[in-house]
This record gives C-alpha cells, structure tokens and sequence, in this order.
C-alpha cells in the first residue's frame, strides 16, 4: 500500500486538474444514453425455437414442419415439459416456444377449434413483433392447407364465417408492452461503460511517456503490479459514477422496469467496470502516444460493444462463427446479465456463468497489463 498510494494521490490530482475530461467522462454518457434510446430502432431476422409437443401425432408434427420449413424459425430444442420450455426462454436460448397440447389432432378431427401457445422473449421487442406475426401467418397457412373448406362457426349457417381449425394463442414475456426503450436503454449500459472509461484509462500511463515522467517510475522500487492498481483504482471510481448516472437514468428517467436485485446487479457489475479500466491500460502499455492510444481502444471496445454485445444486433441472428467470435468480448457477457436482472428477474443460476467468465477476464487483463508494464521497465 506503501508503493499504491502515492500513485493514487498523483491520478487524482492529474485528474482534478483537468476538470473538462472529467466533466466529459461523467456527462457525455448520458448524451449517448437519451440519443440512442430515443432514436433507434432495432430488427431482427432468424428465431431460434422450442417445441414442446404432448400430442406427438401427425397433425402436430406437421404443424411444427410449417414453422421448420418457413426458414423463419430454427427448431433447436426440444423440452418435454412447459418449465423446461420456460427455463430455455430465461437463459436466452429460445426466442419463442411453442406449446402444443394433448389431443391437438383429436379436436380439429371432432370439427372443434384447437388451441396451440406460443411464448416469445420480448426482450427484443421488434424481434418479438416480427415472431408473433410469424405466428399469425404460419397459422392461417396450416388451417388453409389442412382444411381448405373450413368448418362453420357454431351457430352460424354454411354462408356464415369460416371458424379457424388452429387459434395460435401467443403471449410476450419479460417485455409484455413491447416497448423498445426497455430493451435499448439496459443494453446501453454496457456499451457506455466500454465506451468511455478505457479511453480515459487508456491515456493514463502514454500521458506520462509523453511528458518524460514515465522515467522517475522506471527507477523507482514500485513493483509493476503496485503501479497498474494505483492507476486503476480513480478510473474505477469514475466509472462507477458513470454506472449509477445511468441507473438513475434508467430508472426514473425512461422508467424501465427492474425486475431482480439492483444489489445483485450493482455486484455482477464490478468485474465488467474493471475490465473496461483494465482494457485502456493494457492499450496504454502498448502504445507511445496518446493519439494512437485513443485510436486503439475505439478498436478494442466500442465497435465490438456495439456489434457483438448483442445491443445493436442479436446475436443469434448472426453467422456461427461471428457467434463463437463475440465470447471474446466482455460486453456480450454483461448485457446478457443486464437483461437477465432488469427484464427477466432471474438469479445468478441463470447469470452466474457469463459473471465468471468476467471475472477471469478480468484477472487476466490485470495481470496482463502487469506483466506488459513489468516488460517496459525491463
């Protein structure tokens, strides 16, 4: 602590005497914040799918093949129950389920109206649009192909209105009122926290190269790891004031909706605020100017916080191997918290594997950063 402090005491007054970075790194989040979530408007194209088919006949099956075939939908799983189903929605998995009760051939075979269920994730709230119309559509198509003279409605003579041979009851969970603020303003949170604090971070140790006074550390006994957590620490704190900003934002500003534990989400949040730090010190020991450290981080965090953070586009929407490559970026396992604990309410069973790997992450960039700095001054 000895060797930490008197670089903590040196951030902080390099920091307060440049009042203007540090009104930009607190404010200028909250510009990006009301910008996107009152200009953007997302889509979506593929539908990962849950089935859930007690009847097991052949009218179901069929059923099913006209969702397979659309091209719209991707069957991928298969769960026996309705909790199950619910549990695959809850971890992200499915984007709707469709539930198919038993005795679904032997209604429409007595001339009755059968009943079918689709659950869809309105976390996504175009992509949820899209899939209930999918639905709808889909629907009308079975009944006109299975039954091209429908059945009458009860009551009514042959001249009367045809009665559907399918009702496809739908219901969106976790984004009911398909509000698009909802689903923007949480998946923002993560893109802003690694969108500003690695910049400042990332000029933390280039500054003092440029300035010479890189040189009084080189000489000094300050062990490398020592000198990253004194550099550290005031840019945790600043992001940390970002992150509450847009909490209170978040929450009684655009009113959306927390259904977990801000405790818990504050909790799962200190890894990523970290990393996002950890990121623009790394760049900064690999860089000698402050312009091409600037320039490095944009690479490094923005741009792959907005495309594969799965904010801006779904990420089952995307290409295999474009899925496979967004593990490597800490804001895809962070807003798959933010929506977990904002949206769907769910507990760390749910979240706690996309937190572990935030906080290996994040220990490796610390470490990594230490390692880097330790290789300069050798």
């Amino acid at each position: 602590m000895k060797g930490i402090l008197p670089i903590l005491k040196k951030e902080f007054r390099e920091i307060w005497r440049d009042p203007y970075t540090l009104g930009v790194a607190i404010f200028l989040p909250l510009v990006l914040l009301f910008v996107f979530a009152y200009s953007l408007n997302l889509d979506v194209r593929d539908v990962p799918m849950a089935v859930v088919d007690l009847d097991d006949s052949a009218e179901s099956r069929a059923y099913v093949q006209l969702f397979v075939g659309s091209g719209r939908f991707d069957l991928r799983y298969r769960p026996t129950s309705f909790d199950e189903a619910q549990r695959l929605l809850d971890q992200g998995k499915a984007q709707v389920a469709l539930l198919i009760p038993a005795g679904f051939a032997q209604t429409m075979a007595e001339g009755r109206t059968a009943t079918v269920q689709t659950l869809v994730d309105g976390t996504f709230p175009t992509s949820a649009r899209v899939i209930q119309s999918y639905a709808n559509a889909l629907n009308d198509l079975f009944t006109s192909r299975r039954f091209p003279i429908s059945l009458t409605t009860q009551g009514r003579g042959q001249d009367g209105p045809p009665a559907p041979a399918v009702v496809a009851v739908s219901r969106v969970r976790y984004n009911p009122s398909l509000k698009s603020v909802n689903f923007i303003v949480p998946g923002l949170i993560g893109v802003i926290l690694m969108a500003f604090p690695p910049l400042l971070s990332a000029l933390a140790i280039v500054r003092e190269k440029e300035h010479g006074s890189i040189q009084q550390i080189f000489v000094s006994p300050l062990r490398p790891w020592a000198f990253i957590v004194g550099k550290l620490i005031p840019y945790i704190l600043i992001a940390f004031a970002e992150l509450v900003l847009v909490l209170l934002a978040t929450r009684y500003w655009f009113e959306v909706p927390l259904r977990g534990s801000m405790g818990l989400f504050l909790l799962a949040s200190v890894p990523y605020v970290i990393s996002t730090v950890a990121i623009g010190l790394l760049v900064s020991t690999l860089t000698r100017s402050q312009l091409a450290a600037m320039l490095l981080a944009i690479v490094l965090t923005m741009m792959p916080a907005f495309i594969f953070s799965g904010f801006m586009f779904p990420i089952f929407a995307m290409p295999k191997v474009f899925q496979v490559y967004s593990y490597l970026f800490p804001a895809r396992h962070y807003t798959d918290i933010t929506y977990g604990i904002f949206l769907k309410g769910v507990g760390p069973e749910v979240w706690s594997g996309p937190l572990a790997v935030l906080v290996v992450y994040t220990a490796a960039l610390v470490v990594l950063a230490s390692l880097r700095f330790k290789k300069k001054v050798g």
